[in-house]
């Protein structure tokens, strides 16, 4: 390729840590009981609010609140929540640290909380090698309002062609593609070290 991008952007969750909810409930709580909580509990809607900036607890305490026969289950969102989010996914972590030795500008455009972004960087270090972060609990947008990468263009000073992105969620991946930015639909580490050789950013043996 003859353009090579000049900055790339991480997503976080599924891409660098795996995020399996629903795996750690189906542990907990069995799988019947999971699906069943799942399925009164938009546990998800409620993670967005603390993606947008507020707390975790109060969040929680207040979907309990709400769903008293599953209180208990949902309050584990809160109190237990690096366990939601249970390791690196080591060929990701290496293509990061690949990027960022070989002198490539890196950031990170993630819909994260506050509180629970410090506790995922306490437990896996990596996560603060970003040149940049852009977070939406801090920007007060998520993925994928057309401003967050509106943002992400403005502070980093790139056109939208400069922008090499991925991302487990198809319609992220979706509305940087729409303004121009090179994406990535993350699938495996593989098929994203694979993106990066083709766009000429790292080699076959920089990015093993």
């Amino acid at each position: 390729m003859s353009h090579i991008p000049k900055t790339v952007v991480f997503d976080l969750g599924r891409v660098l840590v795996h995020w399996e909810p629903e795996a750690f409930y189906d542990a907990e709580i069995g799988p019947e009981r999971r699906k069943a909580l799942f399925a009164a509990v938009d546990l998800y809607g409620y993670n967005l609010r603390i993606d947008l900036g507020e707390a975790p607890e109060p969040v929680m305490r207040e979907a309990a609140a709400a769903h008293p026969d599953y209180a208990d289950e949902i309050m584990m969102w809160a109190e237990r929540w690096i366990e939601l989010l249970p390791g690196a996914i080591d060929h990701s972590v290496r293509l990061l640290k690949a990027l960022k030795a070989k002198g490539h500008h890196v950031v990170a455009l993630t819909n994260f909380g506050r509180e629970t972004l410090a506790i995922a960087g306490a437990h896996h270090p990596f996560l603060t090698l970003f040149d940049q972060r852009f977070v939406s609990a801090e920007l007060g947008l998520a993925k994928p309002d057309p401003a967050i990468y509106q943002a992400v263009e403005e502070a980093t000073g790139r056109a939208p062609r400069d922008l090499l992105f991925t991302d487990d969620t198809a319609a992220n991946i979706d509305a940087a593609a729409a303004r121009g930015w090179h994406t990535h639909l993350f699938t495996t580490p593989q098929g994203w070290a694979d993106c990066l050789v083709t766009h000429g950013v790292l080699t076959a043996q920089e990015a093993s």
